[in-house]
């Protein structure tokens, strides 16, 4: 009896020790398989605020590309007709100088205002200094009269009951006007322009039109680096705004000539 409780004893130790290795082992595992996970995550850190970076950097590329190609673009137009008339219509030359002096006026301070987003406040808060609104459909007025002023008449429709819509697509429906009527400027022979904004229910639409020659006829530009499928930062940049709402944009040349940009952002996902 004695013997067989000796062996029970020596048993239990047995599967006593048995047990504390497999807890000492388990309890190595686990803790790898934290550490594990800590790398992971910290991995799994990095890569979005690596990914954060690189979307802020395309949205400030973008805005810093909409904000620079427009102005700058007007000032060469406006300063290559001031010199042309300037020996015989003065008047018209200052007339045109005064405009290259608006533009640049209004490059430096809608870059005031991107850069105030950016920079932290002189106080040390978070809050820039001041906050000026974003350009949206209230200004489409303003901008086609200085493309028009520039050289190429502008229309402007709104078809629908215009309505107050989400400031991201505000901005982004400004942004696909004024690219448009800008690479018209820059690119096309046409001898007008027509912007067409429609509410429906569901949708924004945005549509901007410019004539130009017939692509049938082979009298037709190609087609400016900014256009289309291209790798500018223009309209593809745009591309990818319009992407964020859930909408679709469209920019292609017209067989009876000139060049259309055509978006459409649904209201409700917005």
């Amino acid at each position: 009896m004695g013997e067989w409780m000796i062996a029970a004893l020596a048993l239990a130790c047995g599967a006593a020790g048995g047990l504390a290795a497999a807890l000492v082992c388990t309890r190595r595992r686990y803790r790898a398989a934290l550490a594990e996970q800590g790398r992971l995550l910290d991995r799994e850190r990095d890569r979005a605020a690596r990914a954060a970076v690189d979307a802020e950097r395309a949205r400030i590329a973008a805005e810093l590309h909409d904000i620079v190609s427009h102005n700058v673009s007007l000032m060469v137009v406006q300063a290559g007709a001031a010199r042309e008339v300037l020996p015989t219509m003065p008047g018209e030359a200052e007339n045109a100088l005064r405009a290259v002096e608006a533009a640049g006026r209004d490059a430096m301070t809608e870059l005031r205002h991107l850069l105030g987003l950016l920079a932290p406040a002189q106080d040390g808060s978070d809050e820039p200094d001041e906050l000026a609104p974003q350009p949206g459909l209230g200004q489409l007025g303003a901008l086609a009269d200085r493309i028009a002023f520039a050289g190429l008449p502008v229309e402007v429709r709104v078809s629908g009951e215009a309505r107050p819509v989400p400031a991201g697509v505000d901005v982004t429906a400004y942004r696909i006007v004024q690219e448009a009527l800008t690479n018209a400027l820059k690119h096309g022979d046409g001898a007008k322009a027509e912007v067409v904004v429609r509410y429906t229910d569901q949708y924004l639409r945005v549509e901007v039109l410019n004539s130009g020659p017939s692509v049938l006829t082979g009298g037709a530009r190609p087609a400016p680096p900014d256009a289309g499928a291209g790798t500018g930062r223009g309209l593809l940049g745009l591309r990818e705004r319009v992407a964020v709402y859930g909408g679709e944009l469209d920019a292609r040349r017209r067989l009876g000539g000139g060049y259309r940009v055509r978006a459409r952002i649904p209201l409700e996902r917005a």
